[in-house]
């Protein structure tokens, strides 16, 4: 539907012509007067006073610019931030608001596969329509601090980073990490231990080397990965299917130790989760935070094992060690590589062996079966358990039984030590393994009357057959039995107290072109050094095939091979790092897109500096603890003042960038604890798709609505036959998308931008309806005619205002300045709905009033707001405009509508005193005829009183 009239609308009528030509001509102004752009208080664009200034910094979530372009559901947490902006910047904040890209990304990459195109054109031609589309919508972001991770300006800074990263330990006396320089002057004096056990000056240059690497917070390892021979890269968990095939392709995928970059993310375990109670983050967010950290309390216990290194295993639940009949370690754990017999040992069962003449046929056997199986699959509960013995006997520390080690894939390297102590009479999962193997059950904690024998009991009870000659635990209770357990291996050097979690080290590494490369090159034998700083960025090269050199979907054996691989003349390089001209070798694998994402809320604050990534001053300003946002709040640790995004980031991108800010904090590099003070985690818009009787989507818009025959249900025809109504995400393979572009055309983006506000509150997520926008286009209209005659366009307003309609007014700026505080955005649009429609009706806008109700409505609606400002007289811009505050005397109300009800049925209503007492409410409602004569002969019983606006009265 097109909002436009025909030849006979009013010449001067806010029409979507005319809401175009309105909106076009203020963004021209917008960006000619700089009007969004915010001083910074020192570094290259340094002002004086600015930093007395109170300020303000708010960011939505780096979005990526996808070759689609945005539908209407993309704007809407961009233009929630950017009426809250426009609101701060009228309650006199600096307010640092802006929008980059997160510009490396596959989706460019697979496309310059297909085309040849080189992705950085894919990516900047997205990046120019995704531009055209936000200053559509008239987004007060300051262009001047656009950044891109693409731009090599950008990446040097990455790089940078990375390296201090690099060149860091953490000290656990200390809590923080230090300079590796550091790190090596405590090994040389002897202050820090060496692991080796031997004096720094014993070791070998090789030792030495081996002392330092393994501490460094950045790490090349071989550690186990899903590997997709069939697309030739490394993908992580979140992109292998239940099946163990990649999302992308269906690729078999394979667990394979390969040599990979890390970010020794574990180490900041503990502060990540604890300083989650220092931020004002939606709760469900720090839960799921907590979640994927997964700190555990429990007690490592080493099981001997004949003829190597004892087993350790860690477990919550120690107290159940009576009855870890057998243990389990993951296919990929080191103890298979050596200690797995010639021969199977006396008692082994037929069921064990999977059909292997030898244990080592049977491991060998199971870990090619468990490799082709993701860590998803591999965790899900309602899979049968498999698994073979490895011919090793383990010795249980507590009781001195031998128990059977087990490989299985449901236990998994990379969660605790890649071992467990298998007890099944408490573990559903040791239970279906036992009973699948025909292995013993001990049960030590007593179940409760009527629990099912044939199940595992997880539940609180006494401990049962949980003793011996050196510890008895029968009776205790768990909690108790625990403490005592762990006393007891600690005093017999079989085990310790300790904490695990669930968090694992970051892979880095990408076998892709389009990423960040490494500032990282290799000697002849092997060892990594980092680019110097003035060598810095390091940038992609030019290459003639942008794939991964790919191999048969089956060939588990086969090695990555990255497109940079190839650029022979970039990788091989000769340098100087201070013992003469050498040749090295790059590293060819890529940063992941994550990288970029890490830090890019710092160079929001100063992206024009090419001496440092982020001015001190700069950066203290705008996240600095105790300012803004964290003004007067206790332990405040800074950060963004208000962060906007979506739940699928809630993990990954938030604890990566928290880690990456935490390192540059212990290093003295910035100011603020944490990257965002607050996170505000938006809904969704959703539409309706529609699908024939093939299951095939027909397009939204062409759809007809009806109803059924019998006419008691709504039905859907598209060309003449009927279709199926279905809910959800909207998209391009539904066809159901609408784009903003669209709604600007027909109907303004102000009137696009107040639907989008005015359909729920912000955290939750809401259906797209395009027949449903008129009504914010016709409010619009209203509020024009009720400023500008819509034949002459002559501003026409009346002389007074009657004081009910000045009341009105007031307690509708008390109101929709609470709604922006709090984000409210709907309910603000319906207060100025309501508002609008009262003026109307009596006809009686006031300048004064006039002036008031386009400072409320500019957050909103910015470009009708602009230009009924001007028509108004003011040739300045309003929006750094002072907001309407409300006059405290015209919200006090002369009366209010009391609500009497009798029996929970409404029988008066009395206009009182807002401050009418219960006693004086009460006698009132008593005294009503209306009242009395719903009583009639009953005996009142109750009397409930909320003065002043509810009575109720309960008679019998």
């Amino acid at each position: 539907m097109n909002a436009q009239t025909d030849a006979d609308t009013p010449a001067h009528r806010y029409t979507a012509t005319l809401a175009g030509e309105i909106e076009r001509r203020w963004q021209d102004r917008w960006e000619t007067d700089g009007t969004f752009e915010a001083p910074n208080p020192s570094g290259p664009w340094g002002e004086p006073g600015v930093a007395e200034q109170p300020k303000l910094m708010i960011q939505d979530m780096f979005p990526y610019p996808s070759g689609a372009g945005l539908h209407v559901g993309h704007p809407l947490p961009f233009i929630s931030t950017d009426v809250y902006a426009r609101y701060q910047r009228m309650r006199g904040k600096n307010v640092l608001y802006t929008q980059g890209f997160d510009a490396f990304g596959l989706p460019a990459e697979q496309h310059a596969v297909q085309t040849g195109q080189h992705p950085r054109k894919t990516t900047e031609d997205n990046i120019v329509n995704f531009t055209r589309q936000t200053r559509l919508l008239g987004l007060s972001h300051d262009p001047r601090r656009r950044i891109q991770t693409i731009d090599p300006g950008y990446y040097r800074w990455t790089q940078w980073i990375f390296l201090k990263i690099y060149d860091s330990w953490y000290d656990q006396r200390a809590g923080k990490a230090r300079p590796v320089s550091e790190l090596r002057a405590g090994l040389e004096s002897g202050e820090i231990e060496t692991r080796a056990g031997r004096p720094w000056s014993e070791l070998t240059e090789d030792e030495r080397r081996e002392e330092i690497d393994g501490r460094r917070l950045a790490y090349r390892k071989d550690v186990p990965v899903n590997w997709a021979p069939g697309l030739g890269t490394v993908v992580a968990n979140e992109e292998v299917t239940n099946e163990g095939l990649t999302e992308r392709g269906d690729m078999p995928v394979f667990r394979r130790n390969l040599p990979q970059w890390m970010m020794r993310i574990t180490d900041y375990a503990d502060r990540l989760l604890d300083d989650l109670d220092r931020v004002e983050w939606t709760e469900s967010i720090k839960l799921m935070q907590r979640n994927w950290i997964g700190r555990s309390h429990g007690a490592s216990v080493r099981f001997p094992v004949e003829g190597a290194a004892p087993l350790e295993v860690f477990t919550t639940r120690p107290d159940t060690i009576f009855g870890a009949t057998f243990m389990v370690v993951a296919p990929e754990h080191p103890l298979l590589a050596g200690a797995v017999p010639q021969a199977w040992p006396e008692g082994t069962k037929e069921a064990w062996t999977g059909g292997a003449s030898t244990p080592r046929e049977a491991v060998t056997a199971y870990q090619a079966q468990a490799a082709r199986r993701s860590e998803l699959d591999r965790q899900t509960d309602d899979k049968a358990k498999t698994g073979v013995f490895t011919g090793v006997l383990a010795t249980n520390p507590v009781t001195g039984q031998q128990v059977p080690v087990f490989t299985a894939d449901y236990v998994l390297m990379g969660y605790g030590t890649g071992a467990i102590m298998a007890v099944p009479g408490e573990d559903p999962r040791d239970w279906a393994f036992a009973a699948a193997y025909d292995l013993p059950v001990v049960r030590t904690v007593q179940p409760p009357e009527g629990h099912d024998d044939n199940t595992a009991y997880t539940g609180a009870g006494p401990l049962i057959n949980s003793s011996n000659d050196r510890i008895s635990l029968d009776g205790k209770e768990i909690e108790e039995a625990k403490a005592e357990t762990i006393a007891f291996l600690e005093r017999e050097g079989a085990g310790r107290g300790t904490v695990t979690y669930k968090l694992r080290d970051w892979l880095f590494s990408r076998q892709r072109y389009w990423g960040e490369p490494f500032p990282i090159v290799y000697d002849e034998q092997g060892n990594a050094h980092a680019v110097p700083d003035e060598l810095l960025p390091v940038e992609l090269p030019e290459v003639a095939d942008y794939s991964p050199k790919t191999y048969a979907p089956d060939d588990a054996a086969s090695m990555p091979e990255s497109p940079l691989s190839r650029a022979t003349d970039w990788v091989e390089v000769e340098l100087d790092l201070g013992d003469g001209p050498k040749t090295y070798r790059r590293e060819t694998d890529t940063m992941p897109n994550w990288a970029g994402s890490c830090w890019y809320e710092l160079r929001y604050t100063d992206p024009d500096n090419t001496e440092r990534f982020v001015d001190r001053g700069c950066e203290e300003y705008w996240m600095g603890p105790g300012r803004g946002a964290g003004e007067g709040v206790a332990n405040d640790p800074g950060g963004v003042d208000l962060y906007v995004g979506g739940p699928e980031h809630a993990v990954l991108h938030l604890l990566y960038a928290r880690f990456w800010h935490k390192v540059l904090f212990d290093l003295g590099e910035v100011s603020s604890e944490e990257p965002f003070r607050r996170l505000f985690i938006h809904g969704y818009v959703q539409a309706y798709a529609f699908r024939d009787g093939r299951g095939q989507p027909v397009p939204a818009a062409e759809v007809e609505e009806g109803v059924s025959a019998d006419g008691t249900t709504a039905s859907w025809t598209w060309q003449g036959q009927p279709v199926t109504r279905e809910y959800g995400k909207m998209g391009k393979s539904l066809k159901n998308v609408v784009t903003p572009d669209e709604m600007a055309r027909d109907y303004g983006a102000d009137t696009f931008r107040v639907y989008e506000m005015s359909t729920g509150p912000l955290d939750q997520s809401r259906p797209w309806e395009t027949h449903a926008i008129v009504g914010a286009h016709r409010f619009l209209q209203r509020l024009w005619r009720t400023v500008v005659d819509e034949t002459t366009g002559e501003v026409r307003l009346a002389d007074e205002m009657p004081l009910e309609l000045q009341r009105e007014l007031h307690r509708t700026i008390d109101g929709v300045t609470r709604d922006y505080d709090e984000l409210g955005f709907n309910t603000a649009v319906a207060k100025l709905t309501s508002w609008v429609n009262s003026v109307t009706k009596a006809g009686a806008m006031t300048r004064e009033a006039a002036e008031a109700t386009v400072l409320l409505l500019a957050p909103l609606a910015p470009h009708v707001a602009e230009e009924l400002w001007s028509r108004l007289g003011h040739e300045e811009s309003l929006a750094h405009h002072a907001f309407p505050t409300a006059d405290p005397a015209l919200l006090v109300q002369e009366s209010v509508t009391c609500v009497v009800q009798v029996q929970g049925k409404v029988r008066d209503r009395l206009e009182v005193s807002p401050d009418v007492s219960d006693e004086e409410l009460e006698e009132l409602a008593r005294a009503s005829e209306r009242v009395r004569a719903a009583l009639g002969d009953k005996q009142i019983r109750k009397v409930i009183v909320r003065a002043p606006k509810l009575v109720n009265i309960v008679a019998g």
